[in-house]
Order: structure tokens, then sequence, then C-alpha cells
């Protein structure tokens, strides 16, 4: 959705709101001051000025106040703001479609399930209290499983920001295995990083201490790093002014806590984005095309609720995309389970209805790929899976 003409008309509306609000700071103050005056005038004259000097002074204030013309310096700042509050809602009404709905299905929801992917984001993102209120108020005892394991990573990923590692360490040797089967080495990073702290901080001998103890079985499968490592106790007490001055870089602590959440979350079978954020994001980028698909088919609810493909193509970000998708280029259709994507014997592949329509649903009746001389037969075809 374009939203750079929103942005701007909503600038505009903060300017003139500025001006305006300044304009009539600046107004009444000069009143204040005429007023002020006015008053020190009575006041200081008190004993000897009589009623009339009084009524002279408040003709003098009068005249001053009808000079400044409050109303008349005011009025082109608030007219402008008015004009420009005007014109935003309408922009708002125009960009913004307030009735959404005629742009989804009447679908069954599994409420069981919303719940649990609702209570599961309070819990990746760290909001345990509001999680536990859902779940409570939800009557979904089961959505609470995933809570201690987010606590868990949660709990590591404080300590990181505070330089401590020992949770993490400990997460990392714990779950050594399956990193190893996972082809992860952040528990060799994570050492890393405590090999560089205790060098900074407790000096040579600790960190040699160190290496010895963590670093050195990683030797046969790292032995760059390891000596990378090694050549850095020479600098001790000034690896500030080393040629691996970057070990010292926050950016290391920072995307080694950010594949700790991916490899947490890879344990356990979450992915690392949440689902429902995801989903909603993606929701955004795709609403404007089907809102507008929805205006065109006006009065045709019915075909929209049993269509199994869009006429048009929903573009998404490279975020949002997942699986490959394979177009038919005969049929021009999308491949789906029902309909999915053949390999003729020739290595040109065709969606199934597609052959099937050109072997006229004989599975021994010989056909021509449509982009080579080769005769195949459907029978010979297999399906690919991508």
């Amino acid at each position: 959705m374009e939203l750079n003409s929103i942005k701007d008309a909503f600038d505009r509306v903060t300017k003139k709101q500025k001006l305006s609000c300044s304009k009539s700071q600046e107004v009444i103050e000069q009143i204040g001051q005429e007023i002020e005056q006015a008053l020190s005038r009575i006041q200081s004259g008190q004993d000897s000025a009589s009623p009339s000097d009084h009524k002279l002074i408040l003709n003098e204030l009068k005249a001053k106040l009808k000079e400044i013309a409050p109303l008349s310096q005011l009025e082109s700042t608030q007219k402008e703001l008015n004009v420009a509050l005007s014109k935003y809602p309408k922009l708002l009404e125009k960009s913004f479609n307030p009735d959404i709905s005629k742009a989804y299905r009447n679908i069954d929801f599994d409420i069981h399930a919303v719940n649990q992917i609702i209570a599961n984001h309070f819990y990746r993102e760290g909001r345990f209290d509001l999680g536990d209120c859902f779940v409570d108020e939800t009557k979904e005892p089961e959505a609470a499983l995933m809570k201690s394991p987010f606590v868990e990573m949660f709990h590591i990923l404080e300590a990181m920001k505070s330089r401590n590692l020992e949770p993490a360490l400990n997460w990392a040797a714990n779950n050594h295995e399956q990193l190893t089967q996972n082809g992860s080495d952040i528990e060799l990073k994570l050492h890393r990083l405590q090999f560089v702290e205790i060098l900074q901080n407790r000096g040579r001998d600790e960190a040699l201490k160190y290496a010895r103890a963590f670093l050195a079985p990683f030797a046969t499968k790292h032995m760059a790093e390891i000596q990378k490592l090694m050549a850095c106790l020479l600098w001790a007490g000034r690896l500030d002014s080393s040629p691996y001055a970057e070990l010292l870089s926050s950016i290391h602590w920072d995307k080694l806590a950010e594949e700790l959440t991916r490899e947490f979350c890879n344990l356990i079978g979450q992915s690392y984005e949440s689902p429902l954020s995801v989903t909603i994001a993606a929701g955004v980028q795709g609403l404007p095309t089907l809102l507008k698909l929805m205006n065109v088919m006006t009065g045709k609810k019915h075909e929209w609720q049993s269509m199994k493909q869009l006429p048009v193509p929903v573009d998404l970000d490279r975020e949002f995309q997942f699986h490959s998708i394979f177009v038919c280029p005969v049929s021009r259709d999308q491949a789906s389970e029902e309909n999915p994507p053949m390999l003729l014997s020739c290595g040109h592949v065709l969606c199934k209805q597609s052959i099937t329509k050109l072997s006229k649903n004989n599975s021994t009746r010989p056909f021509k790929c449509p982009y080579c001389p080769s005769e195949v037969e459907a029978g010979q075809c297999r399906q690919l899976y991508f």
C-alpha cells in the first residue's frame, strides 16, 4: 500500500498546526503584555490617580488591543489548518477501506488452533504475563505448553545483553548433539566470544586455560579459527589496537543473539519469525489487491466463495515466499495438490490436467510435447515435488 501521500498530508497538517499554535501563543503574549502594562500603570498611580485617569488607561488599552487585532492575525493560520484538516480524513477514507470483510471467505476457523497461535505469539515475543492472561481467559491450558521453552530462551538473551554467556553456553552444551547434526557451529561462536571476554578482562593466563578446556575439541574442524584466537594471546591488554580488533565489536553479540534465537526455535520445532506476525504482514501486503478484485467482482459473491484459485496474482515480497510455485506453460494454471507439476520423459514440465487433455485421458497414447519434437506417454510422466 502506498503510504507516502498519506504521510505527506499528515506532515502538512502537523506543520499547519504548529504554525497556528505558534501564532496563537504570540498573540496571547502580546495581549498579556498590554494588559500587564495597563495594570501596572493603574497600580502605580492608585493613590493620586482619579477615575478619569483609570478610564483613560483602559481606553488606551482598548485601542492597543484593537490595533493588535488578534482575530485577524489568527484567522489566516487557522483557515490554513482547517483546510489541511478537512482534506486529511478524506484521503484516509480513500486510502483505507473501512470494510475489508468482502476480501475474505466465509470459512470455519478452528478457534482452538487460533487461540494457540495467539498465545504462542505472546510467549515468543516475551509477553509472558499477557500470554498467561490470554490462556486463562480463553480456557486454553494446552496453549501454555510453549511458555517454558521461551522463558528459557529470553533468560539466555537477557543474560547475553549483560555480557553473560553462561546460560547460553550451558544450553549449547546440553544440546550439543542436535546442534552438530543440524550443522550449527554456534557452540564454537559462543566459546569464541567468551574467550575474547576473558582475554580482555582477566588476562592471558585465564584465556589460555579456557582455550585448552573448551576450544581444543573444535580444533580438528576449525583449526584456522582456533589459530586466530591463539594469536590474540600475543596482544593481551591491547587487543583493541591489534589486527584482531574486530573481535571486540558489539555486532558479534547482536548477530550471535539472533543466531541463537534461530537455533533455539529450530530445536523446539518453531519458526524464527512469529507465524501470526508473518501472516498479518503478508495479509496487509496482499489486501489492496484483494479489495480491488472484490470491487471488480461486485455482485459475484458466490463465484468468489467457490473459487479454488484467484484470477489475479497477489505479489508478496521474498520474505513471504516459502514454497516454490509452478505455473503450467500450457494452461497458465498454478499447480496444486489436485493438479501437480509432472515431468515428461523429454525433460519438460506440465501440469497433470494439461497432460490429461493432450493425451485425451489415455495413459498409453503418445502425444507430442508442446515444447519439443519428442513424443511422450502420460504413463511415463512423473510427479515433481518442489
